[in-house]
């Protein structure tokens, strides 16, 4: 895989029972690409290793004063030079390569697995580790995976200018040849200090992003309050713990730095010193001293690998880890139904929608409104309605049955199949920042075009906000820029657009949570209006409570305790129902006493409104 073949058909399934297996199916799902990084590391370090035992020929030539031998040493050199750059360079682009390409795969396994959860994603795991995961994460799991064709061809270096001093200068290479694996482990109890101080460090900055990021999302409201202040101050005592987390860690890792720099210094000063004794009593040649304090001095390079890969492997194994839980999430629990099996076939267009748990019943074709006491239980049912099956640790009875769309369960559906036909807008809706036109290139039937759908969603002043906020040149709004995450615009305005959006997308069946909760009853009614005719013939569910909205609905299903107890018109049922009434008008007991009505027939519910 090239960088230019990005991003991958298929990034694969991963091993993600832990972060080293996550870790080593990276590692073997690139083969080739190690494999090609470790020849160019190996032609690299190859010719740094021979480059003391050249040094060494060229200074006996010249103490003989053999002109032929200095001349071939001089081809030699160039050979070896020669090696040593084309080698460095290809190992650094075969590297990067892998690095890009290991951290690409993980990107595109967690794009998949987020769009695959959907909104159970941040139930399951916290919203700030999967920025940690999806930003910097990736970068230590690729820092890793290029890291360990370098270090093995380092390895095979120091092997061999040990195993070459034996042979050349053997006096003096079994010196060598004892020294360097304890340089080589001489770092390797410090290791895990600096892996737990890491691991803290990391931590510390998960939760100190976390917490930007919350009172980013939270600033208006902050400073509606008053509250800037105190979030600053929290924010100002997290950094400063990752601060200290981090000047801890770095003292580790130059502790490490120092050892690595020490004790090779050491064992040059004990060869430089042997090996004179060697020169002096005439059983070593001063080429062959040269040799063996150049191999050494050379070795200081292919020794800071072993560093590296200790270094890379400590940050990067957290960092698996956390990608490798992510990775193992699923829509549903295991066994909870029909997703525990194989994908079935996909219903025939036209069928109603059904859920077991609640009785709910949305007819083909019909403006279903759906009214609950409990605002959670109604995100809860939107997200069932839409195939995203609640975990069984958030539902004390266990996983619930699947939702059947025409009789067949949706968590059994392939996803691209469940999503093209059930799309569920969730009452806090998110816009990513670009232009309008872009806001609207989403998969559709083609059959509503994005004027009608901002009309039916009443955003004709949104399109006028837009247009003058745009620059100079910008005559349509389709092309003005919307902020990160809608910002610059009001709950009602973002509210408006998420539902034009929606609307284009035109799905067989459309789920809607509290989609006017943030306008006003003018527009609201007006915007009610607008959905029952661009749905008309289309199966739409609102789940509401806004007497507007219930209104225009064909049908409407009271759901109580998380059972569907009473459906019919708006009318009927404001009519005949109290525990619907109580609901939809806030009515208290009190006030039902002050109109003559038994207050027995009210039920916990109204109590609690």
């Amino acid at each position: 895989m090239q960088i230019s073949d990005l991003p991958y058909p298929d990034p694969g399934v991963p091993d993600a029972r832990s972060g080293p297996r996550f870790l080593w199916w990276l590692g073997r799902g690139q083969l080739g690409g190690q494999v090609r990084s470790l020849a160019w590391g190996m032609v690299h370090f190859c010719g740094i290793a021979g480059l003391p035992y050249t040094v060494g020929l060229g200074v006996g030539a010249a103490v003989d004063r053999d002109g032929g031998r200095l001349l071939l040493v001089g081809g030699l050199l160039l050979l070896v030079g020669a090696a040593i750059a084309v080698g460095d360079v290809m190992l650094h682009r075969t590297a990067v390569t892998n690095w890009i390409t290991a951290a690409a795969r993980v990107q595109q396994l967690l794009a998949r697995k987020t769009a695959e959860l959907g909104s159970a994603l941040t139930r399951q795991v916290a919203a700030g580790e999967v920025v940690a995961v999806s930003t910097g994460d990736v970068e230590k799991i690729g820092w890793f995976v290029e890291a360990v064709s370098r270090f093995l061809a380092a390895a095979f270096a120091v092997v061999a200018l040990c195993v070459g001093l034996l042979f050349y200068a053997p006096a003096i290479g079994v010196v060598v040849a004892a020294g360097v694996p304890v340089l080589a482990l001489s770092v390797l109890p410090l290791l895990p200090r600096a892996t737990r101080r890491a691991d803290v460090q990391r931590e510390k900055a998960g939760r100190a992003t976390e917490l930007a990021s919350d009172t980013v999302a939270g600033l208006r409201v902050l400073r509606g309050i008053g509250g800037e202040e105190l979030f600053l101050d929290r924010y100002r005592a997290a950094s400063q713990e990752v601060r200290e987390a981090a000047v801890r860690s770095a003292r580790m890792w130059a502790m490490i730095a120092a050892v690595q720099v020490l004790l090779p210094g050491a064992l040059m000063v004990a060869v430089v010193w042997y090996g004179s004794v060697l020169v002096v009593d005439e059983r070593l040649a001063v080429g062959e001293l040269v040799a063996a304090f150049s191999a050494v001095a050379t070795m200081l390079y292919p020794l800071r690998h072993f560093e590296e890969i200790a270094m890379s492997y400590s940050f990067s194994r957290p960092s698996a880890q956390r990608a490798a839980r992510v990775l193992s999430l699923t829509r549903t629990d295991e066994g909870a139904g029909p997703a525990a099996g194989e994908p079935v076939k996909a219903p025939a267009p036209g069928g109603d929608l059904y859920d077991p748990a609640t009785g709910l019943l949305a007819p083909a074709g019909r403006f279903t409104a759906v009214v609950c006491g409990d605002p959670d239980l109604a995100g809860r049912l939107a997200e069932r309605l839409g195939g995203h099956a609640v975990p069984a640790g958030d539902d004390p009875g266990g996983a619930p049955p699947s939702v059947l769309l025409g009789g067949v369960a949706l968590d059994g559906l392939a996803l691209e199949a469940a999503r093209a036909r059930v799309l569920v807008q969730d009452k806090d809706p998110v816009l990513l920042s670009g232009t309008l036109r872009e806001l609207f290139d989403v998969p559709a039937s083609g059959a509503v075009p994005a004027p009608r759908a901002l009309s039916a969603a009443q955003c004709g002043d949104v399109l006028d906000a837009l247009l003058q906020a745009a620059p100079d040149g910008v005559d349509d709004a389709m092309d003005a820029r919307i902020t990160e995450r809608g910002r610059s615009l009001s709950g009602g305005q973002r509210q408006r657009l998420a539902l034009a959006r929606s609307l284009v997308a035109d799905p067989e069946v459309l789920v809607l949570d509290e989609p006017t909760s943030a306008v006003d009853a003018h527009t609201e009614a007006r915007i009610a209006d607008g959905i029952a005719a661009l749905r008309a013939g289309r199966t739409t569910v609102v789940l509401a409570s806004s007497p507007l909205l219930l209104d225009r609905a064909d049908r409407v299903v009271l759901v109580h305790e998380g059972r569907a107890v009473a459906a019919g018109t708006h009318r009927e049922l404001l009519r005949d129902d109290p525990r619907y009434r109580a609901v939809v008008t806030r009515e208290t007991e009190a006030e039902r006493r002050e109109a003559g009505e038994p207050a027995g027939e009210l039920t916990g519910i109204e109590e609690s409104a």
